[in-house]
């Protein structure tokens, strides 16, 4: 996977922006960071739970880590050349869920059922 397609999933869901922030594009909804890439490129970091993260981890550690400075928090750190597209976007989509307003994700629901 390349890092355009990590922009183009992020960018499909409402009320979506990209914002410049600490030197590397971060994935904003209402203003609030649910992913972001890393510095150097290769890796993108995803808001997540700390069950998934774990889960992530657990499951392929040479794909997915515990990120520096938002790990802690429960983000989870996707090596992008190696993930599965499907995966990233469902962890892009629950990302996105987790930091939404709740109206916005209600709305979101009703449209893709």
């Amino acid at each position: 996977m390349q890092a355009r397609t990590i922009r183009k999933l992020a960018l499909a869901l409402p009320d979506t922006e990209e914002r410049e922030t600490w030197g590397t594009p971060t994935f904003r909804v209402r203003n609030k960071i649910f992913a972001m890439f890393a510095e150097g490129g290769s890796e993108v970091w995803v808001k997540s739970t700390f069950d998934e993260q774990r889960a992530l981890v657990a499951m392929d550690e040479s794909t997915f880590f515990f990120p520096p400075y938002v790990g802690p928090s429960g983000w989870v750190g996707v090596r992008y050349r190696t993930v599965d597209r499907d995966e990233m976007e469902e962890l892009l989509v629950e990302a996105w869920r987790l930091t939404a307003p709740r109206r916005l994700v209600q709305s979101f629901d009703e449209e893709a059922s």
